[in-house]
């Protein structure tokens, strides 16, 4: 079994990954994780550094979940480097972290999180942080 991650340094993407290795401890499943750019923009600051990405690995490491960690080079949506990545890894399951919105922005609910909740293949798990 995989379990696919959206990762991004934010309270967030912690939280999912927090979520997404529960579910691969309970499963005994391999977790991939995903972190690109916006669009491209690798100086973004959804872009994590290699210190975020050495300290993700540590813990996923230090769990004892098998794991990899991808970081999309292309200028392609994060939506669409998770999907491909769950598509390449014939995911079980996708999380994704949220965040809470006003009632203004919910009208627009994340353009990413929305692409994944539709298009992907497999359950996706939104979480927010506690």
């Amino acid at each position: 079994m995989t379990v696919v991650v959206g990762y991004l340094p934010t309270p967030e993407g912690s939280a999912a990954v927090d979520h997404a290795m529960e579910e691969a401890r309970l499963t005994s499943s391999r977790v991939v994780v995903v972190n690109t750019g916006h669009y491209g923009d690798f100086s973004h600051p959804n872009y994590a550094t290699a210190e975020d990405i050495d300290a993700l690995d540590a813990q996923l490491t230090a769990a004892g979940l098998d794991h990899a960690i991808h970081r999309s080079l292309e200028s392609t949506s994060a939506a669409e480097a998770i999907l491909q990545a769950a598509t390449d890894a014939s995911a079980d399951l996708i999380v994704i972290g949220v965040r809470r919105r006003s009632p203004v922005g919910k009208l627009f609910a994340g353009s990413t999180a929305q692409h994944v909740l539709l298009d992907a293949d497999c359950p996706v798990l939104a979480v927010k942080p506690r």
